[in-house]
């Protein structure tokens, strides 16, 4: 499994784009074959951070998200969102279990 987490910081005036973007590639995201998980989280500590959680099934997955229109679309969208800095992660994952 291969665990995406970090965070992007933007310019805070630019939320509802921000959020409009995310709204329409989330939902597409999820529905893509091995996407195990997909969000975008406003931080509720920090104006103009939003927190990225991904989890695929493998990294064919996560190239074919890479290569998709609404994704192509979001980055596109990004443009206009005065993005100053990102902090992406990738982890893979050897294995899993439930804390709680």
């Amino acid at each position: 499994m291969i665990l995406v987490t970090g965070t992007i910081t933007f310019d805070a005036d630019k939320t509802d784009t921000l959020l409009s973007a995310v709204a329409e590639l989330v939902p597409a995201t999820l529905a893509e074959e091995g996407c195990v998980d997909y969000g975008f989280w406003l931080s509720p500590t920090e104006p103009g951070v939003v927190r990225v959680v991904e989890q695929w099934a493998d990294e064919a997955a996560l190239n074919a998200h890479f290569a998709t229109m609404h994704m192509a679309t979001f980055m596109g969208a990004m443009g206009d969102c005065g993005i100053s800095a990102t902090d992406i992660w990738r982890h893979d994952v050897a294995q899993s279990s439930k804390l709680m």
